[in-house]
């Protein structure tokens, strides 16, 4: 198949915002769009998500608390147990 070149304007900041992203991800910027393209084609639609899962500050947080031991919640043996626990 022959191939073509396409340009693409984009603010610098994004363009290298965009790049890290890709490499993170293990693609370059041209395999990126061209996913983007042949998937937009066949679905006739934007089509996909695709992210690193990164997650939130309330999250990160949380799994530090974890990691260090801190506000967990005592440890119950049943779903009765805890449902007693939870109404108390």
């Amino acid at each position: 198949m022959a191939q073509t070149n396409v340009n693409i304007r984009m603010d610098e900041t994004l363009k290298q915002q965009f790049d890290r992203l890709c490499s993170e991800l293990g693609l370059n910027m041209s395999t990126a769009f061209n996913i983007f393209a042949r998937t937009m084609v066949r679905q006739q639609k934007i089509p996909f998500e695709v992210s690193l899962n990164t997650p939130n500050a309330e999250t990160l947080a949380a799994i530090e608390d974890v990691n260090q031991g801190r506000n967990l919640s005592k440890r119950f043996h049943s779903v009765e147990e805890l449902m007693e626990d939870l109404n108390a």
